[in-house]
């Protein structure tokens, strides 16, 4: 199976996990682009959707779903999204499209947060995908110096800006051993605005494949 049909198969069973919800929060990227898809049929038992990047807004928006300011909608129900790598723990790394603040917060807002992603993205010890950190573009050398300190290779994402104006640093190389002291030793780094290792608030189902493309749930 290959993972364009993993990834669709994984978006249409989301659908599933919906319930009575009428907001819900989007994540970005190939799979979420999937999942908008799969509820553009359902956009009429919708009050809205909150999206974590420009780019899903706009997808939403095609799909006839209105999309709608988190400081105005307060807690969400549901949060859908993908990931570049997922462990048995259903800690992610995430980012690799650049959204990763605004996933994250859009996580920390919502109730349930449901990871849909291909089978091939699960590991056993995440960080062979770099781990994308996002920070102010005055702080850029000096971050990357200090994630040399935790064992870090940080490599600048050459002309790329996120939604928030900020740069990002894909990092190689470092400990992941301990997902969730990693990502609190990160954030604390002065001129870190996030980084898309999300260990502290994992997700709460992840829904992916197995090598015979079997849906599984963890």
């Amino acid at each position: 199976m290959t993972s364009s049909n993993s990834k669709q198969i994984v978006a249409e069973a989301a659908i599933g996990h919906l319930g009575d919800a009428t907001i819900i929060g989007i994540g970005t990227g190939s799979t979420a682009n999937l999942f908008i898809d799969a509820l553009a049929p359902y956009a009429n038992q919708l009050e809205g959707a909150v999206a974590s990047s420009e780019e899903s807004a706009r997808r939403l928006q095609l799909a006839g779903i209105d999309v709608l300011e988190l400081n105005e909608t307060g807690s969400l129900p549901l949060y859908v999204d993908g990931a570049d790598e997922f462990n048995i723990h259903r800690q992610l790394i995430k980012g690799g499209g650049g959204a990763l603040t605004r996933e994250k917060i859009v996580a920390g807002a919502s109730r349930k947060f449901i990871c849909i992603a291909d089978g091939k993205k699960r590991v056993n010890l995440l960080g062979s995908f770099p781990l994308p950190v996002e920070v102010i573009p005055m702080a850029r050398s000096y971050v990357a110096r200090e994630l040399i300190k935790l064992g870090g290779q940080p490599v600048y994402r050459q002309g790329f800006v996120s939604d928030n104006g900020n740069l990002i640093l894909d990092v190689h190389n470092l400990d992941f051993t301990d997902p969730v002291a990693l990502e609190s030793e990160i954030d604390h780094i002065a001129g870190v605005v996030c980084n898309g290792l999300f260990a502290r608030r994992p997700a709460d189902l992840v829904i992916t494949t197995d090598d015979r493309g079997q849906l599984v749930e963890l």
